[in-house]
């Protein structure tokens, strides 16, 4: 999610919920995804500073608005997310690993239409873990809460065209590229270009069912 909803100062007041919101069981906190290697678990306070350190370079911060500059920066983007969550407007998930349990990165879904019918979502993960298998986890797990939990019909994201790593992500995992949005985000003063992509429903549980049928051992 290249254009994130949190800016600095949007921590103090709760941001308005487009239609009525249903209180679930994720408002009150997020539930705990595991798969293989990985664990996505709502991001705690003191995330701020691993955040800070993998999200904060360069080769990660390039196609992103930029992210807190500081440690309690990064603090209150936390603070804000979880009264974000509790609104039931947006919600963002801590990616770890069994061995190493602070945030290495994170995944975020904002609703778009009413009650997450149609969502985006965005990632960032230290480039320390890229190319590692830890994406493609953590993304699987997040589809499902996506599709799953919150019933959503379509999932967007939007990626620089510039941003060949991000592009090749979301082709691995399915998304579908609509169409190109014209300097539509702004980094550094210059105006990009991005590639805006989606997910269906049906589309997801297809590939899932797919999936599971060519793990099916035939004796």
């Amino acid at each position: 999610m290249e254009n994130m909803p949190y800016r600095p100062g949007m921590e103090v007041a709760l941001q308005p919920v487009s239609g009525d919101v249903t209180t679930s069981d994720w408002q009150r906190a997020l539930p705990v995804l595991r798969g293989r290697r990985v664990t996505l678990r709502e991001l705690r306070a003191s995330d701020a500073a691993s955040l800070f350190a993998m999200l904060s370079t360069e080769e990660v911060a390039r196609f992103i608005n930029p992210p807190p500059s500081t440690i309690e920066g990064f603090e209150k983007f936390i603070l804000w997310a979880q009264r974000q969550r509790a609104a039931g407007a947006y919600l963002c998930f801590a990616v770890t690993l069994p061995e190493y349990d602070d945030a290495i990165g994170l995944f975020q879904v904002r609703q778009l239409g009413e009650n997450f019918d149609v969502a985006e979502w965005g990632f960032a993960l230290g480039s320390a873990f890229w190319g590692s298998g830890v994406f493609a986890e953590s993304a699987s797990l997040v589809l499902e809460f996506v599709f799953d939990t919150l019933s959503a019909r379509r999932l967007e994201a939007r990626a620089a065209v510039l941003n060949g790593r991000g592009n090749g992500a979301l082709l691995k995992i399915g998304a579908v590229q609509e169409g190109i949005l014209r300097k539509s985000f702004v980094r550094r003063g210059e105006c990009l270009d991005q590639a805006l992509y989606a997910i269906l429903e049906t589309e997801w549980r297809a590939h899932r069912a797919r999936l599971a049928a060519s793990l099916v051992r035939v004796h």
